[in-house]
């Protein structure tokens, strides 16, 4: 199962890589780069601070590991394919200046379990730009497809984990990746309406 697990988690996160790189370039997904951004920072930082823990190896905790190496590079495939949407806004800075200063609280204090857990608050602040970005959006600017596998990847590592804060990156990806596939299921069910209330409007 162990291995199972380790394996299912690569396979789930080069299949998100490909995708994001395939989907920018054909230009059919606009994805915040700030959410990716963030992403990079707290991805290696959480992993920094698991190994520091002590006593665990990165096969440990395979979905922080095979995430850092993912997330860095769907943030060169934005810089590189998206366009202006996809740049950081006021709000977007606002959000860095909190991973920030998590990061330096974690730099100053080195309480590597306490600054983990504020690590996954930098990953869970990390979705304000993305849920802003649907929020204001006529469309759904992300993939299903990628996001159902952002919700398996933590549900396979979760088989492999060891250690509760490995367990703690899990849930938390398992949680926040469900929340903003049913945000862009609504959105989706949103910009379908609209055109039948403005038919029905002319009527």
């Amino acid at each position: 199962m162990r291995v199972f697990s380790i394996v299912a988690v690569i396979v789930t996160d080069l299949f998100i890589g490909v995708s994001y790189w395939r989907l920018l370039r054909a230009g059919r997904i606009q994805p915040a780069l700030a959410i990716w951004v963030f992403f990079a920072i707290a991805t290696a930082g959480s992993l920094v601070a698991y190994l520091a823990e002590g006593g665990h190896s990165v096969l440990d905790n395979i979905l922080n590991a095979t995430d850092v190496v993912m997330v860095g590079s769907v943030v060169v495939g934005i810089l590189i394919y998206g366009d202006r949407s996809t740049r950081f806004t006021r709000f977007d800075l606002g959000c860095l200046a909190a991973v920030l200063a998590i990061v330096g609280f974690w730099t100053a204090t080195r309480q590597h379990a306490v600054s983990h857990l504020l690590i996954q608050a930098i990953l869970v602040i990390a979705y304000f730009p993305v849920v802003r970005r649907l929020l204001r959006s006529t469309k759904n600017t992300e993939s299903f497809a990628i996001w159902i596998a952002a919700f398996l990847a933590p549900a396979f590592g979760l088989l492999s984990s060891r250690g509760w804060l490995a367990t703690v990156y899990s849930v938390r990806n398992l949680v926040c990746a469900a929340g903003l596939i049913g945000l862009m299921a609504w959105v989706e069910h949103r910009a379908r309406r609209a055109p039948r209330a403005a038919e029905v409007e002319v009527e």
